[in-house]
């Protein structure tokens, strides 16, 4: 049963807002911008007081190391994959670590996290992360460990320059959908371009509780419109990353999210609290 991780991973209100700082597992240089150290920006956040962050499990001390109870739960990613170069390499891959599930349950983490990637003629990611989920799934059974799944629809990188979101809504419902078959517990899933559509991302899922993925980097006045704006049509929470960690004043952005996220707060409310 998953629900007593569950519960560390969702606060009261039933929402959560997870910082993800995963990055470095994916070997992109790009990625390290804000994180080159890992120990200080983990503290940075976790001051900031968001409930959960994501990490690997190379670097998932960094965040069970610090004493008391009352710092944020730790989500594990347990995939590592190669398609987030702006030139994709020749061979395109994404597999899970050794005994990922249980190395998580030594860190005492409350959800593991697996990418369900979709890239244009690359079927056999797919496949491979099909197979992944698939054999993650009764291991996250048989721990209790919930098992959050990343439907990710990629653009062309010919078009797109590398690692850029497909925010087609015909694309992610059944990407969406398809995780939620495989046995997600939570789903994180892609932004829509049209935001007001996102609602049927939510009923797609079935009950399974979504958090939106941030995708690329954003403006801050579009990062808070958009997050309250995806909270008013029923999604449980956000996973962020880098619009995050490559801000300015990322414990200011994680305390402005948490408000929109927790407090309903407007757009205004929120900035004021980046510079706070």
């Amino acid at each position: 049963m998953s629900l007593p991780r569950l519960n560390r991973l969702f606060a009261t209100d039933g929402k959560c807002f997870d910082v993800a700082i995963d990055h470095g597992f994916f070997n992109e240089r790009s990625f390290l911008d804000g994180i080159e150290n890992i120990r200080k920006a983990v503290h940075t956040i976790v001051d900031a007081g968001p409930d959960a962050i994501q990490l690997p499990l190379g670097s998932a001390h960094h965040l069970q190391s610090i004493p008391g109870k009352h710092k944020p739960a730790l989500v594990v990613r347990t995939d590592v994959a190669n398609p987030y170069n702006p030139v994709l390499p020749r061979v395109l891959f994404s597999e899970v670590v050794d005994e990922a599930v249980e190395q998580a349950v030594r860190l005492d983490a409350a959800c593991v996290v697996v990418n369900l990637l979709m890239l244009p003629d690359q079927p056999d990611l797919h496949h491979q992360c099909v197979r992944n989920i698939s054999r993650l799934k009764p291991i996250c059974e048989r721990y209790g460990m919930p098992l959050m799944v990343e439907p990710l629809v990629m653009q062309e990188n010919s078009k797109a320059g590398g690692y850029m979101v497909d925010g087609d809504i015909d694309k992610i419902l059944p990407l969406v959908r398809q995780a939620v078959e495989l046995g997600a517990d939570v789903i994180k899933a892609d932004p829509t371009n049209e935001v007001s559509d996102y609602h049927r991302v939510v009923e797609i899922a079935g009950g399974a509780p979504v958090l939106v993925r941030g995708g690329g980097k954003a403006s801050d006045d579009d990062i808070l419109r958009r997050t309250w704006l995806l909270m008013q049509q029923g999604v449980r929470g956000i996973v962020y990353g880098r619009n995050v960690v490559q801000h300015a004043n990322p414990a200011g952005m994680t305390r402005a999210l948490m408000a929109i996220v927790h407090l309903n707060a407007n757009t205004d409310e929120a900035k004021h609290l980046i510079q706070g």
